[in-house]
């Protein structure tokens, strides 16, 4: 009688899913039958978010940071499903999806990411622009290009949050709308980036005056309106002309992940033990943002990027290491250090014992995620790209 063929299946195809899937297609599978491997994302594009920012700048292309998973996938043997999951069934071992089959699974990697919270204040649902994916991205460079074509003076934008996103996106406005822009970035807390190194942090305090950008501190939104944002600062409440509101504040597991009958802490993230899987239910595993994560030294592992890609690593290796009857290896999370984009050609990095700002920070910034790009075959077309493009673009000035 012959065995059947194991079953994984991945939901959500950012940097914790995608990795997993791409690192659990190279793993060797002699001794055993190499397992089916599904991937499930809603999008059919895979999106390199740390480097968003760029596409409303013209610095980079959609299909640099968003390329198919069509194509990523291409040779590796990874089965990949564009649709919605609606829900999974623990017990039963199965995950249906929304206008879809039903999918049995022997290991189970959740990994579908956040959502924007968009509630938390009136209005913000109606006229806020949540910025996450690569559909936020566009709906905000249409909104963009209306502002732009208008007869107004000047183009007003407030954005909420002063974290990473919230300056990221303030700096790179600015440089795009020029003169035109006036922006406010209000944030709740005391201080801009409250968890970044100081040398960044400085470094983007510096960014932010030059272009002019007013930051509004420990100041609450009270609400949004088509045209207005309300501010309440010192108890006082101020309502001031806008023309945009960007919302950066927050994460939010999806509803699905939230009504599973698993660990969860008040954030509606899933414990999981050092080897990322769930108590209780071994053959599941979860990673990045939906994840809350201890890793073998006790540190509480940050919802960034960067997290998510080295657990995808170990998620692969453990889920192999499971079937093959291996060790599986507790998580060592390495804190490589901070990348910030501050505009055109700007950036701030520390880590590793470096400290860069300025342009020389921009393009270590640049060759970092080059490296990080998913498949090596993306890695050299989007690497050549950013060799000869500047050439071209000096021949034909």
């Amino acid at each position: 009688m012959t065995q059947q063929t194991q079953r994984i299946v991945i939901l959500g195809g950012g940097f914790g899913g995608l990795y997993t899937a791409l690192r659990l297609s190279q793993l060797p599978w002699e001794s055993t039958t190499k397992p089916e491997i599904v991937l499930v994302d809603q999008s059919d594009r895979f999106l390199f978010s740390p480097l968003l920012y760029e596409l409303l700048t013209g610095e980079l292309q959609t299909w640099e940071i968003a390329p198919p998973f069509a194509e990523l996938l291409q040779g590796t043997g990874v089965r990949f499903y564009q649709a919605v999951v609606a829900g999974i069934n623990v017990d039963q071992q199965r995950v249906q999806l929304q206008n879809g089959p039903e999918i049995p699974y022997d290991r189970l990697v959740l990994a579908l990411g956040g959502e924007t919270p968009l509630d938390l204040v009136p209005g913000a649902t109606s006229y806020a622009y949540p910025f996450r994916t690569i559909t936020d991205a566009y709906r905000l460079e249409e909104r963009l290009r209306v502002l732009a074509e208008s007869d107004a003076d000047k183009i007003r934008v407030a954005i909420v949050g002063a974290g990473y996103s919230g300056v990221e996106l303030a700096c790179k406005l600015a440089d795009r709308l020029g003169e035109r822009g006036r922006f406010r970035l209000v944030e709740l807390t005391d201080q801009i980036l409250r968890t970044s190194p100081e040398f960044n942090r400085e470094a983007a305090k510096k960014a932010l005056d030059a272009r002019g950008i007013f930051i509004d501190l420990e100041t609450k939104v009270e609400s949004i309106g088509q045209d207005t944002i309300s501010l309440e600062y010192k108890n006082q409440v101020d309502t001031i002309p806008v023309d945009l509101v960007i919302w950066t504040v927050g994460t939010r597991v999806s509803p699905v992940v939230h009504s599973l009958p698993l660990k969860q802490n008040q954030r509606g993230q899933i414990a999981t033990t050092a080897t990322l899987q769930v108590p209780e239910h071994p053959e599941i595993f979860a990673l990045g943002d939906l994840a809350d994560c201890i890793d073998a030294q006790g540190q509480q592992i940050p919802a960034t990027a960067q997290a998510a890609f080295q657990q995808a690593d170990y998620t692969a290796w453990n889920i192999w290491a499971s079937l093959t009857n291996r060790p599986l290896l507790p998580f060592q999370y390495q804190k490589l250090g901070e990348m910030l984009s501050l505009g055109v050609d700007n950036a701030t990095l520390t880590g590793l014992g470096i400290k860069l700002d300025g342009s020389l920070a921009y393009v270590a910034r640049r060759l970092a995620y080059l490296y990080r790009l998913p498949t090596l075959d993306h890695q050299l077309r989007v690497g050549f790209n950013w060799l000869v493009r500047p050439i071209i673009e000096t021949l034909s000035q």
